[in-house]
């Protein structure tokens, strides 16, 4: 691709970004996106896209942001964040994972997402490989990507619940290895890997020197009392020395919007991700600091109440799915996304459009059924459609009803 450019008379063509051309656009904010319009122009669509609650963030959250205005500090802060909410994640990290860090080994970023870019772009050199479990969140292979080097999937199977294949893991280990990215709580499976396979998977990182990227953005939203989150980063010393455990308070106080993620890391790998977020954003949301304060210092029973509501929506989207005939889908263990099998309608066709995978099946759900869910195509599989229960169960029923009409009265099995 290219542009033509005016200067000074002249026109000039130049090249576009070669890397920035090789990167897809999210999945996930597209079909957002397109039932937003739908929605704009009077049609009444259901949407499962979006991986936000869909709570109000907590009111004494919202206090203290304003409390923070009003006593002026809306100003810059250190790069890496204020230190009052440095020592906040510190004892964070303490009591709730079992790890200790030091103040400059933590760091506050926008998102859990920019923490995620600030450190594969710290890690990796380019011709670097950079391991991901598939299904997998969207963004990470372009994250790696974008740092010059090469994502390599490993994959996993619904027949197994998701769980990782530790023999595959290790025969994807190359020379060229820089790290492994878990998510735990998983986006999109909702798979909570057991404390034995981590420490496995701490053994070939040990054994092998490599990073482990380990997103746990999720760990708070689990829904079942025996599957407990646990952080890789609290096996040990030499463990934690190679992980980044990377938090943020997107999905547990309901503060998508806030924007900030945080981490805790060798301190050299902090640095490093603190110099490159010194020339790209500079420091976090000040005022997103201070309410992110509050949400880690205080208790909440706001919290709470919210996880009750996605287990009983979880229970049902489940319960129900899986009464549609042609449609299978797990229990998702936490997170709120249930990927849903359309293995059966794949190469089928519905009013001459050839369902070839995922993504032409949720445009067909869109367009007849008013339905709006992700394909999978972006997570690494084309037979899976994801669908989130961070809405109303109201929503989650009628949404259902539609889609369970649409394909028994539409699809053939």
């Amino acid at each position: 691709m290219i542009i033509i450019k005016k200067e000074r008379g002249n026109f000039i063509v130049s090249s576009l970004s070669v890397k920035g051309l090789q990167i897809s656009p999210s999945a996930t904010l597209e079909i957002t996106s397109m039932a937003k319009k739908m929605r704009e122009s009077g049609i009444n669509v259901i949407s499962f896209g979006a991986g936000e609650p869909d709570f109000n963030t907590p009111n004494y959250i919202v206090e203290a942001a304003i409390k923070a205005m009003r006593e002026g500090n809306t100003r810059y802060t250190s790069v890496s964040g204020i230190p009052e909410l440095k020592e906040a994640i510190i004892h964070k990290f303490k009591k709730d994972n079992g790890i200790e860090y030091k103040q400059d080994e933590v760091m506050v970023a926008n998102g859990a997402k920019h923490i995620l870019y600030n450190a594969i772009q710290a890690i990796c050199n380019p011709g670097d490989e950079v391991i991901v479990l598939s299904p997998y969140w969207l963004s990470y292979p372009e994250m790696i990507k974008l740092a010059d080097a090469i994502p390599v999937t490993v994959d996993t199977n619904e027949e197994e619940n998701f769980s990782i294949d530790l023999d595959r893991l290790e025969k994807s280990i190359t020379k060229k290895t820089k790290a492994i990215i878990i998510n735990s709580p998983n986006n999109p499976t909702g798979v909570v890997y057991p404390k034995e396979v981590l420490e496995k998977i701490a053994d070939l990182a040990l054994k092998y020197n490599i990073f482990i990227i380990s997103d746990e953005i999720y760990e708070k939203l689990i829904y079942d009392d025996n599957i407990k989150h646990v952080s890789i980063a609290s096996f040990g010393k030499e463990i934690k020395e190679l992980t980044i455990t990377v938090n943020g308070v997107s999905k547990t106080y309901a503060m998508t919007g806030w924007r900030i993620g945080y981490c805790g890391a060798n301190k050299n790998i902090i640095s490093i991700m603190s110099n490159i977020q010194s020339h790209s954003t500079s420091n976090p949301n000040t005022i997103a600091q201070f309410a992110t304060l509050a949400a880690l210092t205080q208790e909440s029973h706001e919290i709470n109440e919210m996880i009750e509501k996605f287990r009983e929506r979880r229970n049902y989207m489940v319960k129900t799915l899986n009464t549609i005939k042609g449609i299978t889908c797990n229990n998702p263990q936490g997170a709120f996304y249930v990927m849903v099998n359309i293995n059966n309608f794949i190469n089928k066709e519905i009013d001459e459009i050839k369902i070839n995978g995922a993504k032409e099946f949720a445009k067909v759900l869109l367009e007849k059924a008013k339905v709006a869910v992700v394909p999978c195509e972006s997570f690494g599989t084309e037979k899976f459609i994801r669908l989130s229960y961070a809405t109303s169960l109201e929503n989650i029923v009628e949404g259902l009803n539609r889609i369970k009409f649409f394909i028994e009265s539409s699809l053939e099995v």
